[in-house]
């Protein structure tokens, strides 16, 4: 991966899915290297688009890059305002609101989230400026600013995060390919699976690392692999909890 620019894999899993993230770990580092919980090599916070909910974000531009952003920051519940000539139709179906190229000043101090996605460099570098004290974006130059906007995809209720430090865009789509043909879907039940009995284990064993060690038990358990490959999730759920039960 690190031949081909990426910077970081980011997985984003309930938190009944732990044993799932070691295994999308096994396999991304057959490719090269992972980022899941551990420290990139990059000093920029990884913002999770699940984190945007209310937030205010100001936009600077219109083009491809900047709807892109704009797009699935609307998507997550953010307020979003673009500055530019002109945006898409779906974008103000959304929610979003056009600003001339006038008064930034303003709208960078209405923002929580600049990014930065505009042609113009002089322009861009003048925002940056005067973001100093606000998470910033730079589509033009990833490493100028302070936070990092990955290319996400969801596989069920995972999302997954993919960053190339703008070298190879390309890439991040090949390596979406690879990641979600790792990914099963026996491995999609056995989050499920996972999220049910974590719950059911709380009541019966306070201990964190001992739960954690019951966990590994029920994702190693043959009997309910066998459930799980033939889709059969409910029956998964009636096996282990028996087991759980006689704890």
């Amino acid at each position: 991966i690190s031949e081909t620019g990426c910077k970081g894999i980011m997985a984003n899993i309930p938190a009944s899915g732990t044993a799932i993230i070691e295994k999308l770990n096994d396999e991304i580092l057959k490719l090269s290297t992972t980022n899941t919980s551990n420290e990139a090599k990059t000093s920029s916070y990884k913002l999770k688009i699940s984190e945007v909910e209310n937030k205010n974000i100001f936009i600077l531009g219109t083009g491809e890059v900047a709807t892109r952003r704009a797009n699935r920051f609307l998507d997550k519940g953010a307020n979003v305002i673009l500055a530019g000539h002109h945006i898409e139709e779906e974008l103000l179906k959304k929610g979003a609101i056009l600003k001339p190229l006038e008064n930034l000043e303003d709208l960078v101090k209405w923002s929580d989230i600049v990014i930065i996605a505009s042609a113009d460099e002089k322009l861009n570098n003048y925002i940056a400026s005067i973001s100093e004290d606000k998470l910033l974006n730079r589509a033009d130059f990833p490493e100028k600013g302070n936070i990092i906007v990955p290319t996400s995809f969801m596989i069920d209720d995972i999302e997954i995060s993919i960053f190339t430090n703008g070298q190879s865009p390309l890439m991040a789509k090949e390596l979406r390919k690879k990641i979600q043909k790792t990914i099963s879907a026996e491995d999609l039940l056995e989050i499920k699976l996972q999220d049910y009995c974590r719950t059911l284990l709380k009541n019966k064993i306070q201990d964190q690392k001992a739960r954690k060690e019951y966990l590994y038990k029920i994702l190693e358990d043959k009997e309910i692999k066998n459930y799980l490959k033939n889709n059969q999730l409910e029956e998964a759920k009636d096996y282990t909890k028996n087991l759980i039960d006689k704890i």
